[in-house]
């Protein structure tokens, strides 16, 4: 699979059984349909989001793409308890991308997001 914010190789990385692409350039996250849910609440994020989260917020502003597993549209997503996170969905197969740290932030909540969450301003 080719990474579809910085077009560099994406390698599998396999955590609890559970096979993700990461993006071996900007370290950016790939979930086919329900790998995101499974992983989300265990310690996954932190051995598998291992990228410069100031880099990813950088390739957060790449927002319009084909998806990088069946060419479908990309719908942009702001999680409703940190919306600060910003990702992306395809309308298709169900698939989403992170950024580099997106799915480690969102992994923690903490007071930070909470006021994270107040200043960040709208999507666009």
């Amino acid at each position: 699979m080719i990474c579809p914010k910085c077009t560099s190789t994406m390698e599998q990385v396999v955590y609890e059984g559970i096979e993700v692409d990461r993006c071996t350039s900007c370290k950016g996250l790939w979930f086919d349909i329900g790998e995101e849910e499974a992983l989300r609440a265990t310690e996954a994020a932190a051995n598998i989001d291992v990228g410069d989260a100031r880099a990813g917020a950088q390739m957060s502003k790449i927002d319009r793409y084909a998806c990088p597993r069946c060419s479908g549209g990309m719908v942009r997503m702001v999680d409703p308890k940190q919306s600060h996170i910003w990702y992306e969905k395809c309308s298709s197969c169900g698939g989403s991308f992170f950024d580099a740290g997106e799915f480690r932030d969102l992994s923690e909540n903490t007071i930070s997001d909470f006021f994270k969450s107040l200043f960040t301003p709208e999507r666009k």
